[in-house]
């Protein structure tokens, strides 16, 4: 078994492009949030976490979930923003949060939008939910089926507007997953989370999001408040190049919310860096080959590939690639055959599959010959 150790400085740099997702890291700051994550959104890096994948009430940040659902309708046709739908007396009734919408008014999509995204109407959740769905519960039973389909593996919703229920659970990493996909899947629709205002039936009404009033490029998405929950916020921030994700939840008020969001945010923007060093087929070692009508087959990952790390992390890093060598013909292109190995402090080591670059054919019987004799006179291939 070869195992190439590379340390210089250069060469420390080419290896950490293939930290893809690093394993979470440990607390590097402490957090008020009872739960709570940040995630690179570029790499899906994990900067912070704090019970993670505990299950929780996500309050009215399971709204996000409801506008999922309403905007791949609006994406696959079955829905337009001007369609209209109607107001039920449920809806009128409901308490909490509220767009204000009137009993038996029919109200556009998009005011409907905003009505959930802004104002965190409870009442524009559920004319939503009826008028997709046909009642409130056969949408939650969406929203769960859906959830799952993205990838969000420990959330039920019993409705879509987060009222407490027992059966209405997400957990941080989900709530982060679910903010990804908002933001990957519908982009033309993604601006309406940045709204800062909205007003309907003269009501005006300001988001309730903190980041959105600070100057730290935040665009989305949504708070949530319960008793039970405490004070939430699902947000993410672009600064330069560089987008985060933060959710936290379980705070004891709206001041602890703003200022502990603001905090975290401003402290993995500072303390992380992406490094996006490798190129597409950048080649990164040459492994030797047995019995092959090449010598040598260039090993490479995929694609070009971005890490997030902390300076500390970057400069500590420490690869090595590993193969059996040397390496058997025939090699097919695209053929695992080696892997790079990544150490680096707080996490625990990477392994990375790399691939031939190229094919290389068996030798015939007189190549075959010749390299048998030289191998055991010169020891080599």
């Amino acid at each position: 078994m070869t195992q190439r150790i590379f340390l210089p400085v250069a060469l420390v740099i080419l290896a950490v492009t293939f930290l893809i997702a690093a394993v979470p890291p440990a607390r590097a700051i402490e957090i008020a949030a009872r739960e709570g994550i940040v995630v690179d959104f570029q790499t899906g890096a994990t900067l912070l976490e704090k019970d993670a994948d505990v299950s929780m009430p996500p309050a009215s940040m399971s709204k996000v979930m409801t506008i999922y659902l309403v905007f791949q309708r609006l994406k696959d046709g079955r829905l337009n923003l001007d369609d209209e739908l109607p107001v039920s007396e449920k809806a009128w009734r409901m308490g909490g949060s509220k767009m204000f919408v009137k009993v038996g008014n029919r109200v556009r999509i998009e005011d409907l939008i905003r009505g959930v995204i802004v104002a965190s109407g409870n009442d524009a959740c559920i004319v939503l939910a009826e008028g997709l769905a046909g009642t409130e519960a056969a949408f939650a039973e969406e929203m769960t089926r859906t959830a799952r389909e993205i990838g969000l593996t420990n959330s039920t919703f019993a409705n879509a507007t987060g009222w407490p229920d027992p059966n209405q659970r997400m957990t941080a990493r989900d709530l982060a997953t679910l903010a990804h996909r908002i933001i990957t899947d519908f982009p033309e629709y993604y601006h309406y989370f940045s709204e800062t205002e909205f007003t309907w039936n003269g009501i005006r009404q300001s988001n309730r999001n903190p980041l959105l009033f600070k100057s730290i490029g935040a665009d989305g998405l949504k708070t949530g408040h319960t008793k039970e929950a405490g004070f939430g916020l699902t947000a993410s921030a672009v600064q330069g190049e560089r987008r985060l994700i933060l959710v936290l939840s379980g705070m004891s008020s709206q001041k602890e919310r703003s200022e502990e969001s603001a905090r975290i945010m401003a402290w993995g923007f500072r303390e992380f860096q992406n490094y996006a060093l490798l190129k597409p087929a950048e080649v990164v070692d040459d492994a030797p080959v047995w019995l092959g009508e090449n010598a040598t087959v260039p090993l490479v990952a995929p694609e070009g590939l971005t890490v997030t790390l902390s300076r500390k992390a970057r400069r500590a890093m420490k690869v090595k690639v590993v193969y059996d060598s040397p390496i058997p013909a025939p090699i097919q292109q695209g053929q695992q055959v080696a892997r790079l190995v990544l150490d680096a402090p707080d996490t625990q080591p990477i392994e990375v599959p790399l691939m031939a670059a190229q094919d290389v054919a068996r030798l015939g019987v007189v190549g075959r010959l010749v390299s048998g004799v030289k191998f055991l006179i010169f020891g080599s291939p």
